[in-house]
């Protein structure tokens, strides 16, 4: 297993416990203690847990923590590439469509790099930087300006002021939280606003949020629930989530996540679609 992967599940065993040991830890990958230390000093380093003597315990973020693209990269990768897999399913040739932030976005543009004639919006420099490296000739990547958030997103009036000019397909978004009451949300408000905007200039949209984002509340919302015409997320989102969702949006897709690299998927789906 990479260091990147091992990281990634020892994230995840302390999301899903509140903390874990090193001895443990070491055990289970079948490394040394020191080598689970240095994924925690890591990990501790990223802000996305707090070391404590012999092992790590959660951070408890708050509703404006924004962690870097960088540290959110390492989390739920198998989840991130399945939903990635399905969501490129969605692309037809000559499509214009828009990519919000994020690290699940940023694994779908690199599904579609082989799909003629596209037209790709987004206010992701890594997004931008995946499509203009690796895209075809024929494709068109537009980039919007404004200020850079510690995400890599590009937010603000300039942003906005792009967007609203625009007319697109589709919206692949990506959001930091999901709860009944609050919908989609996001902890930057520039941020919210981008988002908002790359929402009205869209015929329908797909969110694209692994379970972890299930319960999570950002301090901006973006749109309520019903606003998605698709939700594609992975199948170890909880029986709550999924009666809730499969009730407010238009259609919810759950994929299955296995091993730890480029994931098979298996999808599902609740609701109806609109």
């Amino acid at each position: 297993m990479l260091a990147q992967q091992r990281q990634a599940a020892i994230l995840e065993r302390v999301r899903t416990t509140g903390g874990v040991r090193v001895s443990e830890l070491a055990g289970e990958f079948g490394v040394s203690d020191m080598t689970i230390r240095r994924d925690l000093d890591t990990l501790h380093e990223r802000g996305l847990l707090a070391k404590v003597h012999g092992g790590a315990t959660t951070t408890g973020p708050s509703s404006t923590d924004e962690p870097g693209f960088r540290a959110k990269s390492v989390r739920q990768l198998p989840e991130k590439a399945a939903i990635a897999d399905r969501a490129a399913q969605l692309v037809r040739p000559g499509a214009a469509v828009a990519l919000s932030a994020g690290t699940t976005t940023a694994e779908l543009a690199r599904r579609l790099l082989d799909v003629p004639e596209l037209t790709v919006v987004t206010n992701s420099l890594p997004v931008a930087e995946i499509m203009h490296a690796g895209g075809r000739p024929d494709q068109t990547v537009v980039l919007t300006g404004g200020v850079r958030t510690p995400s890599d997103a590009l937010v603000g009036p300039l942003a906005v002021g792009a967007v609203r000019s625009l007319h697109l397909d589709l919206l692949f978004l990506g959001v930091h939280g999901i709860t009944e009451r609050a919908g989609f949300t996001t902890p930057n408000l520039m941020e919210a606003e981008t988002d908002r905007a790359l929402v009205a200039a869209a015929d329908r949209l797909v969110v694209l949020a692994d379970h972890t984002k299930w319960g999570t509340v950002g301090i901006s919302s973006i749109v309520g629930l019903t606003a998605a015409h698709v939700l594609v997320s992975d199948d170890r989102l909880p029986p709550p989530a999924r009666r809730v969702l499969g009730e407010q949006v238009g259609e919810l897709i759950m994929v299955k996540a296995t091993g730890a690299g480029r994931a098979t998927r298996t999808p599902t789906t609740e609701g109806t679609a609109p």
